[in-house]
């Protein structure tokens, strides 16, 4: 027979605790509504940012998309090299470029911060992990070749490596 003291919970080691994430992008609170980016344009409106018309009197606060690029600390990395990239640099950049307006229509916090040249292919950085991953997989989807993630969760980036 099992007795209970007053105040004693026994421990269960089948539950795992989650860490506190700390993404200083990631707003504690909303924005109150509507809000205007002055950066860029985008209006936070209905609990998101979205592409719509400047409403007036909206009160104006940096996107974290706009935050992000002038800390110059990207979410996403996507590295693109190979044979393959340096035979047909400009047709996988026209890719990469294609899927960030795509996202970018609907999603106005998905980005890229920019393209770097390296000696072995081109770097390309986004402000949105999504991104990272839907360029990563756009390529390996036209293209084939060698797809990798790696997840970073404490940092909340990714890196896409794309090789062929």
């Amino acid at each position: 027979m099992k007795t209970r003291f007053a105040g004693f919970t026994p421990v269960r080691h089948d539950r795992l605790l989650q860490e506190f994430r700390h993404d200083p992008y990631q707003a504690r609170h909303k924005p109150h509504e509507p809000t205007v980016c002055p950066q860029c344009g985008a209006v936070f409106h209905d609990g998101h940012w979205q592409w719509l018309p400047k409403p007036a009197g909206a009160h104006e606060a940096m996107c974290p998309a706009c935050q992000r690029i002038h800390d110059e600390f990207p979410a996403g990395y996507v590295t693109i090299g190979g044979a393959f990239f340096k035979d047909h640099r400009e047709e996988l950049l026209h890719l990469v470029r294609h899927e960030e307006a795509r996202a970018r229509a609907e999603h106005p916090l998905k980005r890229i911060m920019g393209i770097e040249d390296r000696e072995d292919g081109v770097l390309v950085t986004t402000t949105d992990i999504h991104l990272a991953r839907g360029i990563g997989e756009a390529l390996h989807h036209a293209y084939q070749g060698e797809l990798e993630f790696h997840y970073n969760e404490q940092e909340n980036l990714l890196r896409v490596v794309w090789e062929r």
